[in-house]
């Protein structure tokens, strides 16, 4: 029985020195935009809510969760489906709707400020650089870019996936695999922050470490969870993951 003891202390030894070793490993962090680093959702969804009408499509809590850090022609074609008319359009139609779905939301982010980032990230932003470690952005939205210049995080983000580039979106892990291939790094190495169920299995899938901003049960199948991005330090990564 005592030697049984000590094998599986030596076990959880070696366990707590390998989740440290991970942690210790990490050398970049990919971001997700919207629900992470700020909060844009409630303008997509009016811009969203404001097409469905336009379409006839009901517009419901459930379909716009569902749009989520997803890319904005599958989010039109899931509000499409949705109403039953994902075979009423053309192509040229689709990309049309599409277009004036992002003039509509373009709008509504221009006043957008840096009083817009959420708490503690531009904190946690200077500790990754101070740190040594690596940034990068992938996010499936085209106006990324414009985002971060509203809020004043453009110098952060000097390495962003371009989403026209991706041939699948999330919860395939493309996007944060691009993410770290332009960092110049294994996927191993890198952790990804999400807020979206789909945004955490794209970090997974890609053999990342995920942190997920949010709800706990939504979001459970994150290596890390946070409440909210006040609680986002390396401080507090460095705990769970040794935990």
């Amino acid at each position: 029985m005592q030697a049984f003891k000590r094998i599986i202390k030596i076990k959880n030894y070696f366990a707590e020195v390998l989740l440290m070793t991970k942690f210790a490993d990490l050398k970049g962090f990919i971001f997700d935009l919207d629900g992470v680093i700020t909060g844009t959702a409630k303008y997509h969804g009016q811009a969203w809510h404001q097409l469905a009408d336009e379409l006839g499509v009901t517009w419901t809590e459930e379909l716009a969760n569902g749009l989520k850090g997803v890319s904005r022609m599958d989010s039109l074609e899931m509000i499409l489906k949705a109403g039953g008319k994902e075979n009423d359009y053309t192509p040229e139609e689709k990309v049309a709707y599409a277009t004036k779905k992002n003039d509509n939301y373009l709008s509504l982010i221009k006043n957008m400020t840096p009083n817009d980032v959420f708490p503690g990230i531009k904190e946690f932003l200077d500790d990754l650089i101070a740190n040594g470690y690596q940034i990068s952005l992938a996010s499936a939205s085209k106006n990324a870019p414009t985002i971060l210049g509203h809020i004043g995080l453009s110098d952060y983000f000097t390495k962003i996936v371009d989403p026209a580039t991706l041939s699948k979106g999330k919860p395939d892990p493309e996007i944060y695999t691009r993410g770290a291939e332009i960092l110049g790094l294994d996927p191993s190495v890198c952790a990804g922050v999400e807020d979206a169920a789909a945004g955490v299995a794209s970090i997974n899938a890609a053999n990342e470490t995920s942190i997920g901003i949010g709800d706990k049960q939504e979001l459970s199948a994150a290596n890390v969870i946070f409440a909210d991005t006040s609680a986002l330090t390396l401080d507090n990564i460095k705990a769970q993951m040794d935990n």
